[in-house]
């Protein structure tokens, strides 16, 4: 085990600091719960290197409006509680990695799944263990999609009547962020990698996004400096590291390689400055 890693600052993104700044000056913040989520960063080869897959969240939307995010979002209470077939690492293996109980672990690996097709047209699944759906166009599959947005069916009652298996061997865990307490809205959120399956495209079809892009990550940071793109820390980060992978194909053993550490941003008021220290609660490196 290696020893106590140094706080990491951040300034906070403009979006953060009125809030920031109420909440270092008023009383202290409400108890507000705390949602378990799931972000999945798709990757495929591009021209110039690895993409990830972006959406910039409707300004109306009332957590991290215009935002450029992952594909993800909340578990569904039958996320964990409905059994389904899959692939991959079970429940319970999971649930070592996540750091959590079996049916936590069951609903973040569902709700991954879920919330990519639901956000990208993208499916983590296919007809048996080792294969993956090819094409996932068509009016069919869109009713199928629209289904599980609006809650109508289930992943597993979705997964049943097509007779598919989830993959989550598809899936690798790649970081843990917790909303920090001065939000509104928090969501105790692990962020999966997962390469874009061959023959399967994203569409720009989720309510929640006004656009979507294939980007590298090191041109997203760009755009994120010049003002042309907004994004909240975790997502930025996330890009940060993915820009060291060589290729796509290097998502999920750089995943599996990975420590998993839990990071909940920290509100630190110097003078006219707003912080976040990026350290989380374990700040120990397993």
């Amino acid at each position: 085990m290696a020893g106590r890693q140094a706080p990491r600052r951040l300034p906070a993104p403009e979006q953060l600091v009125a809030r920031a700044r109420a909440a270092a000056a008023g009383p202290s913040a409400p108890d507000v719960p705390v949602r378990d989520a799931a972000t999945v960063v798709l990757v495929r080869d591009g021209a110039e290197g690895p993409e990830v897959y972006l959406l910039r969240r409707h300004a109306r939307m009332a957590f991290a409006p215009g935002q450029a995010v992952f594909p993800g979002g909340g578990v569904d209470p039958r996320d964990r509680e409905v059994e389904m077939t899959w692939a991959g690492p079970p429940a319970a293996e999971w649930a070592v990695r996540l750091r959590c109980d079996g049916p936590t672990a069951r609903g973040l690996i569902c709700a991954a799944v879920r919330e990519t097709f639901e956000e990208s047209g993208v499916l983590l699944a296919g007809d048996a263990a080792d294969t993956s759906v090819a094409d996932t166009t068509g009016a069919e599959w869109e009713a199928d999609r629209l289904a599980l947005e609006s809650r109508e069916q289930s992943l597993a009652d979705l997964l049943r009547r097509r007779g598919l298996v989830l993959r989550s061997d598809l899936l690798g865990a790649w970081a843990h962020w917790i909303t920090p307490g001065f939000e509104p809205r928090r969501y105790d959120t692990r962020f999966f990698v997962a390469v874009l399956p061959a023959g399967q495209r994203t569409r720009d079809v989720s309510s929640e996004s006004d656009a979507v892009a294939w980007m590298r990550p090191l041109d997203a940071l760009d755009a994120v400096r010049d003002g042309r793109l907004a994004m909240m820390p975790p997502t930025e980060q996330t890009c940060v590291e993915i820009a060291e992978l060589g290729c796509a194909a290097d998502a999920l053993p750089a995943a599996a390689a990975r420590p998993l550490v839990t990071v909940e941003p920290r509100l630190v008021v110097e003078g006219d400055d707003v912080w976040l220290e990026l350290a989380g609660p374990d700040e120990e490196l397993s």
